[in-house]
């Protein structure tokens, strides 16, 4: 059985929902889900995982989450992901996407294959964008066999 791990920050709960979505994606593709909140996330877990999804929402300035996030980010950008499976998602409120476009490219940089372009939903996700993400989560599943 494939293990995946879903590490995200959510700040109003939109984005936690995306990643239980992700996860029953990923349940039901097969593989043993684990979720956790950044706070809780060690990069040593995440790596010993078959693939992995992350998610956060946009913040202020199209940026991610500054306290939390960014700074697991940057410790992830510092390991070769190479030819590991991610998915990327978030929330946002406004804007373009630009930081998750920005937040893809580091990925990129890390060697890790990014099973689809991040998957981005304006505000609460409604029943389409929550399938989006269980697709998101057996896409996952399926690219790390």
């Amino acid at each position: 059985m494939k293990k995946v791990s879903i590490i995200y920050w959510s700040g109003t709960g939109n984005t936690q929902e995306m990643a239980e979505a992700v996860a029953a994606g990923a349940e039901a593709g097969g593989a043993e889900v684990k979720v956790v909140s950044v706070d809780k996330a060690s990069i040593e877990e995440l790596l010993s995982s078959d693939a992995i999804a992350l998610g956060c929402p946009s913040m202020g300035a199209e940026e991610l989450e500054e306290q939390e996030m960014e700074p697991f980010v940057t410790e992830l950008e510092k390991e070769n992901l190479e030819g590991k499976p991610l998915a990327l998602f978030g929330s946002y409120d406004w804007g373009d996407g630009q930081w998750m476009d920005e937040w893809e490219e580091r990925m990129k940089k890390t060697g890790a294959n990014l099973v689809d372009d991040g998957l981005k939903i304006n505000d609460t996700p409604d029943e389409e964008g929550l399938e989006a993400c269980r697709d998101l989560g057996k896409r996952l599943t399926s690219s790390s066999i």
